[in-house]
């Protein structure tokens, strides 16, 4: 499937104005934008239309994960941006294919949400094979971290790249990511450590939420890792944050939420909790990366700040579960950060039977997880966790709108939710975790539109 026409590279020149905030950059690249040229959109004899919901829900639980709602022999009624109307082809309005401005037939196919993936870290500037190989070589992630490798390397690639680089390479991987079905997306800072370079990242955020059809949410990750100047300064490092970084944060509007790397060798539950009640005076909801190393107590200070998310969750036992039971709180679980670090699998299975909700996310980053395919996060959360192939599509969607705070307008086909919708090349939900290897979303509508 070639990339989208509004997604493609090209060297026509961008107007100044269409990267504002964004300070010298070089206009080499069409700015991309969403078309809105089709007013009504008819999906019709849709095998299996999954996910629908006459009353909407802000996210499933426990043993409801099992149950994926849907109608066989379907149609889907869009229009504008909004799914108007859905239910079985018998049912359907007879006047509907003949005022559709678009005609899609979704015979043997599935039609369900876009994947809303909460946790990524697409913002960045070069790769990092070169620990990869460290990694086969025995050196464990916390060895490369001490020796200048990590975040750290990502935070010195980024310092010296252009807001613009920046901005064209993650808009290249929205469109990768948009193909393989995901039409949501939260994005974090933190490879930049530095007052410049976070607000740079931000405002290179802010640009891809314009320009893009994607919904994106943003995230202040400023507290993800000590800069080398600061080793011995912990101290001084998080008033620059609080002091400096979040007034300018909040005054530009750059983000939507605050993280924290809460665990041994990067910042305690104490430093976490300061760092989040200073966010929080700026309206910034929290979300924290917890426990993926070690027991942190990064979930404990999560529930405490009323945390949107705990992110990771390698380390769960009965104390994390039972402190995440009838909370606000979403866990929210990295599988392929753990599949590409070698690391124990988070305990899914176990949290799901005590009645948890749980969200799947990619963690897309050059170190961790250098990947945003979310149908591979699903199959390994029914290969590895021993996720049911409905709890898991469940998680893709729903629970991780839950988790970027945009249940209530996506992750669902309800009636008048925004029309993010995949039509997906499979003869069941199983066959999504199955057939791990295989392109399967064929079409992909975001905002109303084909993309």
């Amino acid at each position: 499937m070639a990339p989208p026409q509004h997604f493609r590279r090209s060297t026509t020149k961008t107007p100044q104005s269409a990267l504002k905030p964004i300070a010298n950059t070089r206009n080499t690249h069409t700015h991309i934008t969403q078309k809105h040229n089709t007013l009504s959109i008819l999906i019709q004899n849709i095998a299996q239309l999954l996910q629908t919901e006459e009353q909407t829900r802000t996210h499933i639980k426990g043993s409801d994960m099992q149950h994926l709602s849907s109608i066989k022999n379907a149609y889907l009624w869009i229009q504008h941006d909004r799914i108007a109307d859905f239910g079985t082809m018998d049912d359907m309005p007879p006047l509907l294919p003949q005022i559709a401005d678009t005609t899609l037939d979704a015979k043997n196919k599935l039609v369900l949400p876009t994947w809303c993936d909460s946790h990524t870290h697409i913002v960045y500037a070069g790769s990092r094979e070169n620990e990869f190989v460290q990694r086969i070589q025995g050196a464990t992630y916390e060895q490369i971290a001490e020796a200048g490798g990590g975040i750290l390397n990502s935070a010195k690639r980024l310092q010296n790249t252009t807001a613009y680089d920046l901005y064209d390479s993650a808009l290249y991987r929205l469109t990768e990511i948009c193909r393989m079905g995901t039409g949501a997306v939260e994005i974090k800072s933190g490879y930049g450590l530095s007052l410049e370079a976070e607000i740079k990242m931000l405002r290179v955020i802010q640009q891809l939420k314009a320009a893009s059809p994607l919904t994106i949410k943003a995230t202040f990750l400023g507290a993800h890792a000590l800069p080398t100047e600061y080793k011995n300064n912990r101290e001084g490092y998080i008033n620059l944050l609080i002091n400096q970084m979040l007034p300018q944060i909040a005054d530009e509007g750059l983000a939507d939420f605050i993280d924290v790397f809460c665990e041994k060798g990067f910042f305690t539950a104490d430093e976490t909790a300061k760092i989040l009640t200073a966010g929080a005076k700026y309206g910034l909801r929290a979300k924290i990366h917890a426990n993926q190393l070690y027991y942190s107590g990064g979930v404990q200070v999560g529930v405490q700040q009323n945390a949107l998310s705990v992110d990771h969750l390698e380390c769960v036992g009965d104390a994390e579960i039972d402190c995440l039971l009838n909370t606000q709180t979403m866990p929210t679980l990295l599988p392929s950060a753990a599949f590409f670090l070698n690391l124990p699998y988070q305990p899914a299975r176990r949290m799901i039977d005590a009645g948890l909700p749980i969200a799947l996310a990619t963690d897309y980053n050059p170190g961790s997880s250098p990947s945003g395919n979310m149908p591979f996060v699903i199959s390994l959360a029914c290969t590895q966790m021993k996720m049911l192939p409905n709890e898991a599509i469940n998680a893709a969607t729903l629970n991780g709108a839950y988790a970027m705070d945009v249940a209530p307008s996506l992750g669902s086909i309800a009636r008048n939710k925004i029309a993010n919708i995949q039509i997906i090349n499979a003869p069941s939900v199983a066959y999504i975790p199955y057939s791990f290897g295989s392109q399967l979303t064929q079409t992909v509508i975001l905002n109303g539109e084909l993309i």
